[in-house]
């Protein structure tokens, strides 16, 4: 917590990349780096999710009961439903088009005030093109409460204090909220009101699990809460990307005039460069080895992300911002992994990744696009903060200026 995204890299460059072995929240833990690591980390012979990620984590960002706590067929049936609502083409490409107009409305409104906070704006315009995307009823004037409340579900999952149970208070009143919807879905479809499904709420609310049991009231809504909440997550990425754009703007106009390519390749840097995810946890699943050090059935296994994102074998120059990296590239599961490494259908990388990219595409977009100025602020990133975002939020004001102009 004091150190935050730089505690295992830091660690790790001090064994010259061997294991390290420490303790996280009272449990042993033996920490991994590297591509190889990636496939020993995803391997479901290696770890087990089931019983790793500690209750606070669950009471702010994933809920009780989700599918990252998973294994096994149960894992694989929760999983397929994932990945029939958020890998299709058409699902990505809809959102997408949501979020972007949506995108534009908002701006209008924007441009009314002397300045809007980007991060809070952007989470605003997510939660409602993710509501309206998902068969989530939600007026307009409900997405700030809301959008307020899925932030507060990632901001608190890894600090102690105010923040922490501002996220369980917004993680239980948004499961009561959804559960309310799901009962009332079921009773109407019971009753023959209600057509087969075709929204992401219908589909959860009547998903049946391994056993063809309906999930319960309260898992629904905690899988619901896993597609809108991650989705209004890409605001620290659309951030991180006015940050980007501010601080290296001849980007902007690569990204303005490029296509699909740049600003796609883009994307992947805005992820790779800027601290999200610090490390993903797992428990041994049987006695391992791994590089001649020992570790037991049980114990803690932690995936460095951070670091492997900043890793200079893999990332030349890593800490320079170089979209270009990622043009006329196809890359390996084990090597950009800012939402998980391995394959997306079989084991625990986010079947919501491709949802982030087109998100982060098309809202990237529309930054470099528009006209804005940047007043003072700080727009420091700690990286002791987790998750980190500039400090300030990034204020812009879209009406017209004399300086500091984009």
């Amino acid at each position: 917590m004091a150190q935050g995204y730089a505690w295992l890299p830091d660690r790790l460059r001090g064994t010259g990349g061997a294991p390290v072995q420490t303790r996280l929240l009272g449990k042993r833990a033996t920490a991994l780096h590297g591509r190889d690591a990636v496939h020993f980390f995803y391997d479901s012979d290696h770890i087990r999710r089931r019983s790793a990620l500690p209750g606070p984590v669950l009471d702010t960002l994933f809920g009780r009961g989700a599918v990252h706590t998973l294994d096994g067929q149960q894992h694989a049936a929760r999983k397929a439903l994932f990945m029939a609502l958020l890998k299709t083409d058409d699902a990505v490409a809809a959102l997408a088009e949501q979020a972007g107009d949506q995108w534009d409305v908002a701006a209008k409104e924007w441009a009314t005030h002397p300045q809007v906070e980007l991060f809070t704006a952007s989470s605003e315009v997510i939660a409602q093109s993710v509501c309206a995307w998902a068969g989530i009823p939600l007026a307009p004037d409900e997405a700030p409460s809301l959008a307020a409340d899925l932030v507060a579900m990632v901001d608190g999952f890894a600090t102690v204090g105010p923040r922490h149970w501002k996220a369980r208070r917004a993680r239980a009143r948004r499961e009561m909220w959804l559960q309310d919807l799901i009962g009332g879905l079921r009773t109407a479809t019971a009753a023959g009101d209600v057509a087969s499904p075709d929204s992401a709420l219908q589909r959860v609310a009547l998903h049946r699990d391994d056993t063809g049991q309906l999930l319960s009231a309260q898992t629904a809504a905690v899988e619901v809460l896993n597609i809108i909440r991650p989705a209004t997550a890409v605001a620290w990425f659309v951030t991180f990307a006015a940050h980007a754009l501010h601080r290296w703007p001849d980007r902007r106009e690569a990204l303005r005039e490029g296509g699909t390519s740049e600003a796609l390749a883009f994307a992947h840097e805005v992820r790779r460069f800027y601290p999200f995810v610090p490390f993903v946890g797992g428990l041994a699943a049987q006695d391992l080895h791994w590089k001649d050090v020992a570790i037991p059935e049980g114990s803690l296994v932690l995936l460095d992300v951070y670091g492997h994102q900043h890793d200079a074998d893999l990332w030349p120059e890593p800490y320079r911002f170089n979209p270009a990296r990622f043009l006329d590239r196809s890359m390996a599961s084990d090597e950009l992994i800012p939402q998980g490494g391995g394959d997306t259908a079989s084991g625990h990388r986010c079947p919501g990744e491709d949802i982030t990219l087109a998100l982060l595409t098309v809202l990237s977009g529309r930054l470099a696009g528009m006209t804005y100025s940047v007043p003072p602020q700080d727009l420091s990133i700690s990286l002791h903060r987790v998750p980190a975002r500039p400090r300030s939020g990034f204020r812009m004001s879209l009406r017209t200026s004399n300086s500091g102009t984009v």
